[in-house]
């Protein structure tokens, strides 16, 4: 027998391709076939001095002390296994094998360890008589291929762990099949599955259990439960990662955690489905009707502060055969047809005996805190002495995930031992949370309190503040909202440097080249509570409205600009802070007229974000409790309102006027609009007036019909905007005046029109205005029966809107 290779070590995996259906259909003529097989294997491994460690099923796994032993063992296999002449009935078996190097643990006759996490993922992606190589390997094979064996790029992919994508390469030549389909990665599916920074440690049975529980025809809505932080959506993630290939639709995951109204989770489904609203039906059906013929699967996490819109869950499932939903929440839904699955905490080591190191290996508690220790601390290891310490800090925090990777990350400064002394101390003082709470949940609690207490004075005071954001937040928001005042006795860098290495807070996608910082919902639960107790949180939250307003006027001159779809992304990125600054703007609290002009003005700026992508009925939402707000504060009021009050008004009615009539209601849009303009008027608000009339021409013309009345609105409104130089608004009329002329048979002057307004749209590099133009152009040139002409325009224009999505 082979000597057992150690150390670098190059991993062949192997399976057979749909070997069940044959098992079941030809139980006579398998046993030979399969042990055939086995044969096959185990003589092409035998042959290059590899060792074949462990068989489960189907499946073979063997180790090599070099990768060209491995690869040669493979081609070797595969051609044997083509020229095998297999039995007429069953047909021939094939096997795909993927291959994989890197340096894993040795455990008795196994080997644990990323490497064979990722040789696995690897083989679930191939086919039958394929031949898969890692970038690792390829580097260590390349120059030494046997025979007429070649290597093929097959490129990068998403492998089903979630985390960094893999160059796959496939061996090609040498008598080896040559054409396969396309890899079943998640890239072969739709799908918005976010990236994960770490592979997933030790939830291998319950992936297993969850898949088949989805897997069952009758199971259509699954419920992951368990207290916060004991990992319910990473195995949501993995689990839908593992169900791609079984849906034509993909996976699509939607983040709830930071709605806190039920009415707003149509709005993020759809927004994770790309779907749109359409006017005349309200958004639910919307996302019904997208979901009637579809096979997917909605990962809907963080489902536990919004309980009050399962029945909407329910609706869904009805509406739609196909579709099957995972939920992840504290509590169950308490729907019929609900399977719950409660996420135990990781695998802890027995307190029976005092545990060595190898004994820890096994226990997946034990390997998160080493990884998480090694990713702050390369050197840190665990010994013999220190193994009873690190089984006690796991069995301490209750195996959940999100608690072990807070106390590992104190691995930096502190070894095991003294981890656990300070652990033990806190423990007894902060367990007394309220006793209706899972007694995880408090545990947990005082895990993050412990984090919390071994801050400075000034890190807690960066962290309780940065509670304020939701969703996250840039360097800049930070800086202006948490610093205003140059108050924080510290860097800001160093400041958040020191919260992200100590698990607190996350450095998440860049946007624009900035980083961006966030937390767990958990962890900004707690700090939200801590900033309530400093008695600053009223300071902080006007800070927090009156920045993101100023964000919302600087984003305005840049939206009719050449960035303007990276523009329009970071307002999206930002979507959830602008959400909490119009909630902390629409609060009833003692007549604060500063509060309410903040909020009236961010709804005016807020109207592209909403109309362009798709968020008109929340928009509404928020205009009609801003503007009741308004009513009763004038109602009781015993002078007349403020001239900025009244003007923010005034802007707020324009965009309730739009965002009503995209939705058909044309009545109240020119109610709106008509109030509007009597304000605009009557402060002298020449661009605010401007506004006003062109919206309420515009809604004239293409809604309601009355085009004498239009004209003239629409021509006021020219003339105003071109006296204040305003080229947007320019542009803009004049699309509204061509349908006028175009009514009126006067094509040439439509022709004019419509061509200054592209003239306009494109020195500003105003895309979505150009791509206005154009659609209005190929109309025109429709009307003058130029269809080639028409084509072209409705084509570029159509690439514009994709583009702009």
């Amino acid at each position: 027998m082979p000597a057992r290779p150690s150390g670098t070590v190059t991993f062949l995996f192997t399976d057979i391709e749909a070997s069940t259906g044959r098992w079941e259909a030809h139980p006579d003529l398998m046993p030979a076939a399969f042990a055939r097989q086995e044969a096959i294997l185990r003589a092409a491994i035998a042959a290059q001095e590899g060792w074949a460690y462990k068989q489960i099923g189907d499946a073979f796994q063997a180790a090599f002390q070099t990768a060209p032993a491995a690869l040669a063992a493979a081609i070797a296999a595969q051609c044997a296994l083509a020229t095998e002449p297999w039995p007429e009935a069953i047909g021939p078996l094939r096997v795909r094998m993927a291959l994989h190097t890197g340096v894993a643990e040795e455990r008795a006759d196994d080997y644990v360890g990323p490497p064979l996490y990722r040789v696995h993922r690897l083989l679930s992606a191939g086919h039958g008589g394929q031949i898969l190589l890692t970038a690792t390997t390829y580097e260590l094979v390349r120059d030494t291929l046997p025979g007429e064996a070649s290597l093929r790029d097959l490129g990068e992919h998403r492998l089903k762990d979630l985390i960094r994508p893999e160059h796959v390469w496939q061996v090609a030549g040498a008598g080896l099949s040559d054409t396969f389909p396309a890899l079943k990665t998640l890239d072969a599916r739709p799908h918005n599955l976010p990236v994960q920074p770490t592979p997933l440690i030790g939830r291998e049975s319950e992936i297993a259990a969850v898949t088949q529980l989805l897997r069952r025809p009758a199971v259509r809505l699954v419920t992951l439960t368990g207290a916060g932080g004991s990992g319910k959506t990473r195995l949501a993630l993995q689990v839908a990662a593992d169900r791609l290939e079984d849906l034509p639709n993909g996976a699509w995951f939607v983040d709830l955690a930071p709605l806190s109204d039920p009415a707003l989770v149509p709005s993020a489904i759809a927004t994770a489905l790309g779907v749109r609203e359409a006017p005349g039906r309200s958004l639910l059906q919307v996302v019904q009707d997208y979901l009637r013929d579809k096979r997917l699967l909605l990962v809907l996490d963080n489902f536990e502060q919004i309980l009050a819109a399962a029945p909407l869950v329910a609706d869904l499932l009805a509406g739609a055969s196909g579709l099957q939903v995972l939920v992840t929440s504290r509590a169950p839904l308490h729907l019929r047809g609900e399977h719950e699955f409660p996420v135990p905490p990781l695998a802890l080591p027995p307190h029976a005996a005092a545990p060595t190191v190898e004994g820890l290996g096994q226990y997946a508690a034990v390997r998160l805190f080493i990884a998480s220790a090694l990713a702050v601390k390369p050197d840190f290891v665990v010994t013999n002495a220190t193994a009873p310490a690190v089984a006690e800090i796991c069995a301490r925090l209750d195996g959940l995930p999100l608690a072990i990777e807070l106390a590992a990350a104190r691995s930096k400064l502190l070894g095991p031992e003294a981890l656990l002394a300070r652990l033990e101390h806190r423990l007894p003082l902060l367990t007394g949370g309220a006793r209706d709470l899972p007694a995880r949940q408090q545990t947990l609690r005082a895990t993050i309190a412990w984090s919390y207490d071994l801050l400075d004075s000034e890190e807690q005071r960066l962290f309780r503040r940065l509670a304020v954001f939701q969703g996250g937040a840039t360097l800049d928001a930070i800086s202006a909202v948490c610093n205003a005042d140059a108050d924080l006795a510290l860097d800001l860098l160093d400041g958040l440097g020191s919260l992200v290495d100590k698990s607190l807070l996350r450095q998440d996608e860049k946007a624009e080249g900035e980083p961006r910082f966030g937390m767990l919902e958990t962890v900004h639960e707690y700090a939200g509570e801590k900033l309530v107790e400093s008695g600053e949180q009223a300071e902080l939250e006007r800070r927090h409205a009156r920045y993101f307003l100023q964000l919302l006027e600087r984003t305005q001159a840049e939206l009719y600009g050449p960035q303007q779809a990276e523009w329009m992304a970071r307002l999206e990125s930002e979507h959830e802070n602008f959400r909490t600054a119009l909630s902390w703007a629409s609060q009833d609290r003692d007549n604060d007229l500063d509060r309410l002009e903040l909020g009236l003005r961010m709804v005016r700026f807020l109207d592209w974000l909403w109309r362009w992508r798709g968020h008109i009925t929340e928009g509404r939402q928020w205009l009609a409790a801003l503007l009741a707000q308004y009513e009763r504060i004038a109602g009781s009021a015993a002078g007349a309102m403020p001239a900025s009050l009244r003007g923010a008004r005034a802007g707020a009615l324009v965009v309730a006027g739009q965002l009503a009539w995209k939705q058909d209601d044309y009545d109240l849009a020119r109610t709106y609009l008509v109030e509007s303009l009597s304000i605009s008027r009557e402060l002298s608000d020449k661009r605010g007036t401007a506004l006003a009339l062109s919206t309420l021409g515009g809604l004239l013309c293409g809604a309601l019909g009355d085009l004498a009345a239009a004209d003239g609105l629409l021509q006021e409104s020219l003339a105003l905007f071109r006296a204040l130089g305003d080229k947007p608004g320019i542009a803009s009329v004049l699309l509204s005046l061509v349908g006028l002329a175009d009514e009126q048979g006067d094509h040439a002057l439509a022709r004019t029109m419509v061509e200054e307004s592209l003239r306009l749209n494109q020195e500003l590099g105003h895309k979505v205005g150009i791509a206005q133009s154009l659609t209005i152009l190929g109309y025109v040139s429709r009307a003058q029966h130029d269809l080639a002409a028409a084509r072209s325009y409705f084509e570029e224009a159509l690439r514009l809107h994709r583009d702009l999505h």
